[in-house]
């Protein structure tokens, strides 16, 4: 990496060199079966120059050939964004633990274990159930430093386990799924099983929503397939500085339910979206988006930041090994006091909503969403009476969530980062084929 940045700043007015290197050890099942097991190791090295005020940008896995990396870089760099950034410089970052060396001692065998034994208990409930998923872990290293004398590094370690069942009954077919991670070896199922146990058990029977406004319960699977999304567009800094945030002029205003807290969060500790800095060198932070309502901040990368006369807020995020971007780190939904059975004793008739396909699909910039239920239940006096078919969910994320029924206590991480408890609302746009 000394190389490479040496011989970028003798061709341009500022470098960074970032490198990721990845061991993954994946053991995967297909139709309750162990399908394979492939352990890999991978290397990446990313070069972000600013040469005649302009962005370049390369990436290689060949790290044999620093000349051709920026050599391209250059190249690039003629038709790149006009910079409006500075490097970070050499600064201290927070001490997160998101390491823990017993990752990497887990056997084989044991992955192999938790995975059997998660299809095994989950088929014990339904015999008839085709199950497939995995166990996973994975150890990231990540590097970065830049001409400015910015520079760090951290290791990172993550174990995840879930697992997706499809129970087919004549033209029937119902999907349940459940997921866990962390930064720490897995050693319990219950915390997967558990949850597609009782997605089994509610869906035993069939029933049919009515076709109108109807009183909503999204679980916390069902807050991220459908309301995530078009909320963090809304709190999307580049978004914000194009003009098409619905809020983007609102901060300081009341603009949701006073009961909803969010805020976005990468100094958690031991959780795989956590770090001590995002992929720019920008130091981690918590950052409330919104307290008691009201909108708070914006999400913002060295360049959106600048553009907009801001500072980072440590959300330059890499996908695919292309330039850094503005993306969330770990979102955190402030639990509320209510009990999911309280929720459900509540309502004389409306639905739960597990999982929505679909459902960015609508307006996303302007807080529509609209998707299938992939997997719901019908709720009649209080009570569970099965699951749903053929039914939509439509709405507004601004109508929703200014006006939320109940925020329930029982918020949990759905994948890596997110977490969040269910949200109920009394009226939600339903259409059914009943």
């Amino acid at each position: 990496m000394e190389k490479i940045l040496e011989q970028a700043r003798k061709v341009a007015e500022a470098a960074e060199v970032f490198e990721v290197t990845t061991e993954e050890t994946p053991v995967q099942f297909e139709a309750n079966r162990l399908k394979h097991i492939q352990s890999s190791q991978s290397r990446i090295v990313a070069l972000r120059i600013i040469k005649n005020g302009r962005v370049g940008y390369s990436i290689t896995t060949d790290t044999e050939n620093d000349s051709s990396l920026v050599d391209s870089a250059v190249e690039t760099a003629e038709f790149g964004a006009r910079a409006c950034f500075e490097l970070p410089h050499l600064t201290d970052y927070p001490q997160i633990d998101i390491y823990d060396p017993e990752v990497e001692k887990v056997p084989l065998e044991r992955m192999i274990a938790l995975g059997q034994e998660m299809i095994d208990t989950v088929r014990r409930s339904n015999a008839d159930i085709i199950c497939e998923g995995g166990v996973d872990r994975y150890i990231v290293s990540v590097r970065i430093m830049n001409s400015n004398g910015g520079g760090a590094r951290y290791k990172k370690s993550i174990f995840s386990m879930g697992i997706e069942g499809n129970l087919i009954r004549g033209t029937d077919i119902l999907f349940v799924g459940e997921s866990e991670s962390s930064c720490h070896p897995l050693a319990d199922t219950k915390a997967v099983t558990d949850v597609i146990i009782q997605q089994l058990e509610w869906a035993k029977e069939q029933a049919a929503a009515p076709s109108r406004s109807l009183p909503v319960i999204f679980t916390p699977n069902g807050v991220a397939s459908a309301i995530i999304s078009p909320l963090m567009a809304a709190f999307n800094g580049k978004i914000v500085l194009q003009g098409a945030s619905p809020i983007g002029d609102k901060l300081g205003e009341p603009v949701f339910d006073n009961k909803l807290y969010l805020r976005d969060d990468s100094t958690i500790a031991y959780r795989p979206a956590s770090q001590p800095f995002d992929d720019e060198g920008v130091p981690s932070r918590s950052t409330i988006l919104v307290k008691d309502g009201v909108p708070q901040s914006f999400l913002y990368d060295l360049q959106t930041a600048a553009m907009a006369g801001e500072q980072s807020t440590g959300n330059g995020s890499r996908h695919g090994g292309g330039l850094p971007g503005v993306s969330p780190n770990a979102l955190v939904i402030q639990a509320g006091d209510a009990s999911f059975e309280d929720m459900i004793a509540d309502i004389k008739e409306g639905l739960v909503v597990e999982y929505l396909m679909g459902a960015g699909q609508g307006n996303v910039l302007g807080g529509d969403f609209s998707g299938n239920v992939l997997l719901g239940y019908e709720v009649e006096n209080g009570r569970m009476v099965g699951r749903v078919k053929d039914t939509m969910v439509s709405g507004n994320i601004y109508r929703l969530l200014k006006d939320i029924a109940a925020i329930g206590s029982d918020a949990r991480w759905v994948g890596s980062s997110l977490n969040t408890p269910s949200l109920y609302f009394s009226s939600v746009p339903v259409a059914s084929k009943k």
